[in-house]
């Protein structure tokens, strides 16, 4: 039998594998961007990353909720993923309207957005690490 901490310890691993794994694509999909300066080939596998990203964001917005519905105190996780579940979803949009020059910085925000979720979310609110607190 589970206790509550031990719930909620493994609820936290899930959402810093989801938030772990959106980072990655979201820098893999800025590295395809770049490619694409030097090859039009790259758009296909920019476009896959695009589809690859959709999904990964909607598994963060997931766990984000069901953290929350079993008792994972604050709905601020939910409030992030669902926020960045809109700015994917309007980044596709305006990749799909060639419109670049909304869509490069959106990409850079996003990266950046990500990249600071997943620093939060592997430490404490002292900031000490996870692993050492």
């Amino acid at each position: 039998m589970s206790t509550p901490a031990m719930t909620k310890e493994a609820d936290l691993t899930f959402l810093r594998i989801a938030v772990t794994l959106q980072t990655v694509v979201v820098f893999v999909q800025a590295i395809t961007a770049g490619l694409l300066l030097s090859s039009p080939d790259i758009r296909v596998l920019h476009s896959a990353g695009s589809y690859g990203l959709f999904f990964v964001v909607l598994l963060h917005l997931v766990v984000a909720i069901l953290m929350w519905r079993r008792g994972g105190g604050s709905p601020k996780p939910i409030l992030y993923a669902g926020g960045f579940f809109a700015l994917t979803l309007g980044q596709i949009a305006l990749g799909i309207a060639h419109v670049k020059t909304l869509h490069v910085p959106l990409g850079v925000l996003m990266f950046g957005m990500s990249v600071l979720q997943a620093v939060w979310i592997w430490t404490d609110r002292r900031g000490r690490t996870a692993a050492a607190a």
